[in-house]
């Protein structure tokens, strides 16, 4: 990565960064939120989302209409990340596995967006994502700029930086969206996050009327 294509990539995350502070002191001034979360902040009132389209790692449409009926947790990241999206989905694992052991009465679908299209396609994202949890959903846009137009319609940075030798690097916004049975954003996640302050934080969620 070139110097000037560092700094860049270093000036989009605090931008990224300051966008999502701003966000979130937005919501906490237009409405006081009826739950204070440990690892980020409770949308009042909630938000809709606009219509998208993508595909599974099936290779079947996965769009809006897929978040209705049961409460999602959406996290945006890529296969070949180092560190952060494994982590962050081996976290969200032990959420799952945590609700699942405790006999929890709603537990979320866990639903990894992939902003790569390019490396991430359906097949690759079948192999990766049960890996962490056979339930959990990976998907995907048809190629690039698809991807990178519905992150942006979700309000999700994304910046590729290519290399010399026709590498290229990734960065994206990185919180975690808590949806509601009606599709509807009801909290941000930015961390950090535990397993023991997800559960927590999930519970005090769902607790909410919708």
């Amino acid at each position: 990565m070139t110097p000037q294509s560092k700094w860049l990539s270093i000036a989009f995350v605090c931008i990224a960064g300051i966008a999502g502070v701003a966000t979130s002191l937005l919501y906490r001034h237009a409405a006081a939120p009826p739950v204070e979360l440990v690892t980020g902040t409770y949308v009042a009132p909630n938000r809709a989302l606009p219509d998208f389209s993508l595909i599974d790692q099936h290779g079947k449409p996965f769009g809006s209409k897929n978040l209705l009926g049961h409460w999602t947790i959406l996290f945006f990241g890529y296969t070949n990340c180092p560190d952060f999206c494994p982590s962050t989905l081996a976290t969200l694992a032990g959420l799952e596995k945590r609700l699942r052991a405790d006999d929890a009465p709603v537990r979320p679908e866990v639903v990894f967006m992939s902003v790569d299209a390019k490396r991430d396609t359906p097949a690759q994202l079948a192999k990766y994502v049960p890996y962490f949890d056979p339930d959990f959903i990976g998907i995907t846009g048809a190629d690039q700029a698809a991807t990178e137009a519905v992150a942006a319609k979700l309000g999700v940075g994304v910046v590729l930086t290519y290399k010399p030798d026709g590498t290229y690097s990734v960065d994206h916004s990185a919180e975690v969206f808590v949806l509601n049975p009606a599709g509807k954003l009801t909290a941000i996640l930015t961390g950090p996050l535990t397993v023991a302050a997800l559960e927590a934080d999930f519970k005090r969620i769902v607790a909410q009327p919708v």
